[in-house]
């Protein structure tokens, strides 16, 4: 039976519904978690597949392949991954930054963002208290996924920078902020089951894009986000495409990462065939 990870965030909502609504399904199994816990689950092998951070792919690329054809990517706005601050985010040279202990990819985005493109040193601590709380003290924070999304919607009186668009008016480049990608040894020893996972991914993801209303009907996210705007959110913000401008947005996000000391060195790219 394959193992995928599945994370637990409205961001890839329709893609898992596409895929457990249109394929027979009864030959995986499903674990669900945040991107830091799946990551574990995958360089562990307890998880075969998974749409995982970007950066765990950059860390162990000789662990793992990527599947063809989908991310989770953003070009411009991702509404998802967003820095809260008391201050606007020039006057943050020297101030401490809290992390989500949910993120991998996005927290060295944020690191990347500050260093190279304000010019900033910052002091960034991991925590998990909420907004609120944390800001007592720091002068920023970083959420993601639904956290990220609930506090968006709630009024804080905090300046809001959305990662995705300070890549994006930076590069001109979407960012991919997860990869799905399989470990080698599955892609070795059961190389037949990940290319059929591949194919019926790739095929729901053109079927999560024709049915966002539907999903969006009979999804909880809609609950606190509204059906509109979960709709707006997948249309507008979130991408499952992998083509050559994701790609290469993907490796400048690498060859930065290099740069800054946050991985050894920017990774090539495999793709499972």
């Amino acid at each position: 039976m394959l193992s995928i990870g599945r994370i637990d965030y409205a961001n890839v909502t329709p893609l898992f519904h596409a895929l457990q609504e249109h394929f027979p399904c009864d030959g995986y199994r499903f674990t669900g978690g945040v991107p830091a816990n799946l990551n574990a689950l995958l360089a562990a092998e307890k998880i075969d597949v998974c749409p995982s951070s970007s950066i765990e792919y950059a860390i162990h690329s000789e662990r793992y392949l990527i599947l063809p054809d989908l991310s989770i990517s953003s070009a411009g706005p991702v509404a998802s991954v967003l820095l809260f601050s008391r201050v606007p985010i020039e006057e943050l040279e020297g101030q401490e930054i809290l992390l989500s202990a949910e993120s991998a990819t996005s927290v060295n985005l944020l690191r990347i963002l500050m260093g190279k493109r304000f010019g900033h040193t910052c002091r960034y601590t991991v925590s998990s208290m909420p907004l609120a709380e944390a800001l007592r003290t720091a002068s920023a924070m970083l959420l993601i996924g639904d956290a990220a999304l609930r506090s968006s919607l709630a009024e804080t009186g905090l300046r809001i920078y959305d990662l995705g668009s300070l890549w994006y008016e930076w590069t001109g480049l979407p960012f991919v902020f997860a990869l799905w990608f399989c470990t080698r040894s599955a892609a070795q020893s059961r190389h037949g089951e990940v290319r059929l996972l591949a194919d019926r991914l790739v095929q729901a993801k053109a079927y999560a894009d024709r049915e966002r209303e539907h999903i969006a009907a009979i999804s909880p996210e809609a609950s606190w986000m509204g059906r509109e705007g979960l709709i707006a959110y997948w249309r507008e913000n979130i991408s499952y495409e992998m083509g050559e401008a994701q790609q290469e947005g993907l490796r400048l996000f690498y060859r930065y990462a290099a740069e800054l000391g946050l991985i050894p060195v920017a990774p090539e790219l495999h793709f499972f065939e």
